[in-house]
């Protein structure tokens, strides 16, 4: 007979780049043998995040563990995509002792929380808590304020959504602590503490070291608790996400990554690209580089070797604001 004890679910969510992927692999190293089932969604047609996570090689990160959900965000296609998902996961032979969902940087929570209303959901499994990931060195240079052209258009969607995300949380990391001064560091938490409902804790971190036990027992049954989790989008119905675009470009074969770097940074400088994250190939090299960039900061890393009939190939998704110039953003990456 099967348990009757509700399975938990831990949403993390945060903005582009806030270091999601990074928590979710902590997690999974430092689980302890407890079985985890990973749902990864990601804004637009190229998945990133769930690759990283199916080769790193780590015990629970098998492709069977991963279910990817691109091209959307969870919380505009609850019914058509998530809830089967779910489903699926329940009813497995052996199911999953507890489900982490890492939405994409643009999600909103509160509409993924409320599908776990859902009657057949419901009394299987419930929300343990929202984990919001917070950049430090983004909230530092004021990426998601207010400015005097947003104020008078009654228009910040980077802000809106940074603000629903932070409303829904059960706990905050912010996270990348080491690129912010101490001094600064504790002004940007105190910041961060006075916009938070009562009760919710907000904990310094770098490269999402948390203490898995910590994050994946809050027992909040968020589902429960919607009232307390006020969204700017509450009046809209159904939420879209026209201020946002992505798209994927397919690059050569690098022969001098450093150079592509520095003109990728400049690229993004220049359109104000909030992220390009992807997998290059080097000349010479038989292992994968992933390049890693958030505003005007960029990662370059080796993470395996390319696989055995697998074709090494170049190429990077875009994400930025509505009104990208796709064709000159493509044009200039690829000289």
């Amino acid at each position: 007979m099967k348990s009757k004890r509700k399975i938990p679910a831990t949403i993390i969510t945060g903005f582009l780049g806030a270091g999601k992927t990074t928590l979710v692999r902590h997690l999974l190293e430092h689980a302890q043998g407890r079985r985890i089932a990973l749902i990864i969604n990601e804004f637009g047609d190229m998945g990133v995040d769930g690759e990283l996570l199916a080769s790193c090689g780590v015990t629970g990160c098998a492709e069977d563990d991963i279910i990817e959900l691109a091209n959307g965000c969870l919380c505009c296609t609850v019914a058509d995509e998530f809830l089967p998902t779910i489903e699926a996961l329940l009813d497995r032979d052996l199911p999953p002792e507890h489900i982490v969902i890492e939405t994409s940087g643009l999600a909103l929570p509160k509409p993924l929380v409320k599908a776990f209303q859902w009657p057949d959901v419901r009394s299987r499994v419930t929300v343990d808590g929202v984990v919001t990931v917070v950049d430090a060195r983004a909230l530092d240079t004021g990426r998601f304020d207010e400015t005097p052209a947003t104020i008078a258009a009654h228009d910040n969607p980077l802000d809106e959504v940074f603000t629903d995300q932070l409303a829904s949380a059960d706990m905050v990391l912010l996270n990348k602590t080491d690129l912010v001064d101490g001094p600064r560091l504790e002004q940007l938490l105190g910041e961060l503490r006075a916009k938070l409902r009562p009760g919710v804790k907000a904990l310094p971190t770098r490269n999402g070291a948390v203490d898995p036990m910590v994050l994946l027992g809050l027992s909040a049954a968020a589902e429960d608790d919607l009232e307390s989790r006020p969204s700017c989008h509450d009046a809209e119905g159904e939420h879209d996400h026209n201020d946002f675009e992505s798209f994927a470009v397919r690059l050569p074969v690098m022969t001098d990554p450093a150079r592509w770097e520095a003109q990728a940074l400049e690229v993004i400088g220049a359109h104000d690209i909030l992220r390009i994250k992807g997998f290059l190939a080097i000349e010479g090299k038989n292992t994968r580089q992933v390049v890693q960039a958030v505003g005007a900061r960029m990662d370059r890393y080796f993470d395996r070797p390319w696989k055995p009939g697998e074709t090494p190939e170049s190429r990077v998704v875009v994400i930025g604001q509505t009104g990208l110039n796709r064709a000159l953003i493509e044009q200039a990456l690829k000289a």
